[in-house]
């Protein structure tokens, strides 16, 4: 009984408390699309209201049996619980409107399909997106706009009301090797960072509209784009739309999405010498040039693949920045090209981004590492740090990284044989597993661009669910959460 006593100080008020804002933050925003559906009328608004009315009232409960307790900050420890409880809650939650109001009336379908959009994956079971109801396109968007900046930076920035701190949180959310802060106070760089991201969605949405998407379609794609999700409305994706201005307009807000937010903020007020000096920036820059030119050079030399540029540089910074938008069936351009598009599977964009992936930074690091290897065993005793953005980098950053790359491969090959098991071919499993792990959404084979993830197994599609948190919450934070040492460590 005391072992459970001590183990049980796991469960503070403090944790309980966000997880509760978090279930009460979610059914508030349900109503959005509750109120569009009795506005437009398509029979859905029952759906959102009572999953609203269920998620408030499993929020409320740890809220009130919390009230008057000590305030103290999240712990670090307390940090991945809540973190990951937050999503997997989130994700359950979020998934009523679709089970109560019969879009996906299978409990693992609308599981996948919420997940795939809280981790901005955009990867779908729906087999018909033309016949969806457009709230549950609205509530589709909203959950990816939601994740693609973090619940718990949005939680931290406009729920002051916890009286915790916030650091904690923002740390083990955040995409990426390192957060960056804006101001002293979390709040604040919550906020603003926030305000930036709500400014590039209410800038693209008028874009798209004026390129000639209706209003609806602009409000959900504006939605999935800065949030780097890829939901779309349309089976065809983008493709749908043969207009210059949406897709240029999408590429460069797809382009935006996967740049560290940071650098925006910067970039709007004036400061251009900070995004030219940065090297994950020139990175990002350098790799989706390249990867342009290259496929524009091997598609030239055959004029039967003759596609248009805007098309390349489209897919390209979609698997980039693991949006998995689509306007072509790219993996029938030509065998090299296909293995191309795998490779970019595994980047990811700029940390600080919305982007998933394993993220251009550490890539970089790690060639800059391994280029550096030979001169230190010419020099045994010299001491050669690898420099990033005129800083030296410490060795503890470059093993957490070099740790995260092997345990990212590692679990990749592992769920490719998992797969396997239940009888889905090789590209099939390769697609699906990178796809979900990188957040990115189209994959190989049965799951590619013209496809969708519906005739996969129920059983599949939940483990790809747990990679796809894995894979949003960038490894760690979840694994620790699976290690003994974790619990037994409130023990001692």
């Amino acid at each position: 009984m005391s072992e459970f006593r001590k183990s049980a100080t796991v469960w503070s008020p403090a944790l309980l408390r966000v997880v509760g804002w978090l279930n009460v933050l979610l059914a508030v925003l349900m109503l959005i699309p509750a109120i569009v559906s009795a506005i437009v009328a398509d029979g859905q608004s029952h759906a959102f209201i009572l999953a609203a009315i269920i998620t408030a009232l499993v929020g409320g409960v740890p809220i009130v049996f919390t009230r008057g307790a000590e305030h103290r900050s999240i712990r670090r420890k307390e940090s991945f619980l809540v973190v990951t409880l937050c999503w997997l809650l989130a994700s359950l939650f979020g998934s009523l409107p679709y089970i109560i109001g019969g879009t996906l009336p299978h409990v693992p379908d609308a599981i996948f399909e919420t997940v795939s959009g809280f981790t901005t994956t955009g990867a779908s079971v729906i087999p018909d997106l033309e016949v969806v109801p457009f709230s549950v396109h609205l509530w589709r968007s909203i959950t990816q706009w939601l994740g693609g900046m973090g619940i718990i930076v949005l939680t931290v920035a406009i729920l002051p009301v916890l009286g915790i701190g916030g650091m904690e949180l923002f740390a083990s959310e955040a995409p990426g090797p390192k957060t960056d802060k804006l101001t002293p106070r979390i709040k604040e760089t919550a906020k603003r960072l926030w305000g930036i991201y709500m400014t590039l969605t209410v800038v693209c949405a008028s874009l798209l509209f004026a390129g000639g998407m209706s209003v609806q379609d602009a409000i959900c794609h504006a939605l999935t784009t800065v949030s780097s999700g890829g939901f779309g409305t349309r089976n065809a994706s983008i493709a749908a739309w043969d207009s210059n201005m949406i897709r240029w307009t999408i590429t460069a807000f797809m382009f935006l999405a996967g740049t560290n937010v940071t650098l925006i903020y910067f970039l709007v007020q004036g400061k251009l010498k900070r995004l030219r000096r940065n090297e994950e920036f020139r990175f990002y820059v350098f790799l989706i040039s390249g990867v342009v030119v290259l496929l524009i050079a091997l598609l030239s030399a055959r004029p039967e693949q003759a596609l248009a540029i805007r098309d390349v540089v489209f897919t390209v910074v979609s698997l980039v920045t693991t949006t998995g938008f689509v306007v072509a069936e790219y993996t029938t351009w030509m065998p090299i090209a296909t293995m191309i598009f795998t490779l970019l599977l595994m980047v990811g964009a700029c940390a600080g981004s919305t982007s998933g992936g394993i993220k251009v930074v550490r890539h970089a690091l790690m060639a800059k590492n391994t280029l550096l290897e030979p001169r230190r065993l010419m020099h045994p005793r010299g001491v050669i740090p690898v420099r990033f953005n005129g800083e030296g980098v410490a060795t503890s950053t470059l093993y957490n990284i070099q740790a995260f790359i092997v345990l990212y491969f590692g679990i990749a090959a592992g769920s490719i044989l998992i797969l396997s098991l239940f009888g889905l071919d090789g590209a099939t499993s390769l697609g699906a597993v990178l796809t979900s792990l990188g957040n990115v959404g189209p994959g190989l084979g049965e799951v590619g661009p013209a496809s969708n993830f519906a005739s996969l197994p129920s059983p599949v599609n939940l483990f790809l669910c747990f990679l796809m948190i894995l894979g949003r919450l960038e490894l760690f934070t979840v694994l620790i959460v699976l290690t003994p040492f974790f619990w037994s460590s409130y023990s001692r």
